[in-house]
């Protein structure tokens, strides 16, 4: 029998979470592809191909806020579909873009499209667990473990074609990312509902001001943004790690695969044994130290010397114990997130999640960059960012108890005046 039937998804949650599945097949397609193509295919100069991935970054992650309020405005379907139509455009435009300033212009409205339809879908997959949840199915965690499994099997699929459409040329890889957005934009218009019972639109006006005052939800974006510290260490701490231990970073592939299959292989069972036992606030507590623990272990092993295949062990276990850690931090954070957003702003909310936590991350990743190359004890690092989870640990929100499980349910004050949002249960 299949998962999926395990947990007896609707349609609506089956068509989101092969949604999911579908975006990181194209979009990685692609993206691993992108810099080597801006450096050697275009010349472009080493600071240009990095500031060109970070536009990347900021036009998507920065602007999730904005996909998510309009979501509660007009609905997920157009959003969705505008999202796709930006993305299919973006990834042609790349394909034939052979200056700056046109390459600029592609990489803005390809993340701008992943901003408008990442968090349409992700606000409706975690409105439907709630739902699903309150339906008696289980955990809503168990849902949102699904749409994680997804977005690592997209992204574990997208390099493999890629890899083989590169063998033609960068601008095939592009045109066959576009391709599957085409594919995801042709089933949405015949799929996705024009309005999905039960979510109402709501005016963009009124909703930042009282989400800025929610002390509990901005707790949750610091926790969760320290998280993705962490897990941005994948990128910037581990080479470094990599490069000393191996002399070269060839060793970082199977380490990147080792994370990949350790979630498409543990996601469900880890989240189905901790949504039957522990709640929100304790999940996360429990990632977050494990993730320390990664951490530790490097830094720990750092003062033997280690080198060769004994000195990838400690970078072998940092992957291990923050992808556990992983799997008990992202599900339980964007279930949380109902329970915290005003009623009809979670498309805001779940934007925000990203769009906070996304700039914590680009003001840890500079401060990380400056610390690996002060010249300090190898070890001091990777101390350091051990005590970043272990801190969150602390910024986590507290939780109301209603029966046996935990709440936060906030509701939007009715005057703007109102100093601090109050919280109430949840039911």
């Amino acid at each position: 029998m299949s998962v999926t039937t395990k947990v007896r998804l609707s349609p609506l949650l089956r068509l989101l979470i092969l949604t999911q599945l579908a975006f990181n097949v194209g979009f990685f397609a692609v993206l691993p592809f992108l810099a080597e193509h801006l450096g050697t295919g275009i010349g472009l100069a080493g600071w240009l191909v990095g500031f060109v991935l970070g536009l990347r970054t900021f036009s998507q992650q920065g602007l999730f806020v904005v996909g998510g309020a309009l979501t509660d405005r007009y609905g997920v379907r157009p959003v969705v579909l505008v999202g796709c139509v930006l993305r299919i455009a973006g990834f042609a435009w790349l394909g034939y873009a052979d200056h700056i300033a046109s390459v600029i212009g592609a990489v803005l409205l390809i993340g701008f499209a992943a901003a408008l339809f990442s968090p349409a879908v992700e606000s409706e997959v975690a409105r439907q667990a709630v739902l699903w949840e309150e339906a008696g199915n289980g955990p809503r965690t168990r849902v949102l473990a699904l749409l994680t499994v997804a977005g690592q099997a997209g992204a574990f699929v997208g390099p493999l074609i890629g890899a083989l459409l590169l063998s033609v040329d960068f601008r095939t890889v592009c045109l066959a990312g576009a391709g599957i957005f085409v594919l995801v934009l042709a089933g949405h218009a015949w799929l996705l509902p024009q309005h999905i019972p039960g979510r109402q639109k709501t005016r963009v006006k009124g909703g930042v001001g009282p989400m800025l005052r929610n002390r509990r939800f901005l707790a949750l974006c610091c926790a969760y943004g320290a998280y993705l510290l962490a897990y941005n260490q994948l990128y910037l701490a581990l080479p470094a790690e990599v490069e000393r231990a191996a002399g070269s970073q060839t060793p970082l592939s199977w380490l990147f695969a080792l994370s990949s299959a350790l979630v498409v292989a543990a996601q469900l069972p880890v989240t189905r044994w901790v949504g039957e036992r522990l709640s929100l606030r304790t999940s996360m507590a429990g990632g977050l130290a494990l993730i320390s623990a990664g951490f530790a272990v490097v830094a720990a092993a750092l003062p033997a010397d280690l080198a060769g295949n004994a000195g990838l062990l400690p970078a072998a276990g940092f992957v291990v114990l923050l992808t556990f850690g992983q799997m008990l931090v992202a599900p339980a954070a964007r279930a949380w997130v109902p329970d915290l957003a005003a009623e009809g702003r979670l498309g805001l909310y779940t934007g925000a999640l990203s769009s906070v936590s996304g700039l914590i991350v680009l003001i840890g990743s500079s401060l990380t960059g400056t610390l690996l190359d002060t010249g300090l004890p190898a070890a001091v690092p990777w101390l350091v960012l051990a005590a970043v989870p272990v801190a969150a640990i602390a910024l986590l929100p507290r939780t109301e108890t209603v029966g046996s499980r935990e709440t936060a349910k906030y509701t939007e004050p009715a005057e703007e005046s109102a100093s601090i949002p109050k919280n109430s249960q949840g039911g």
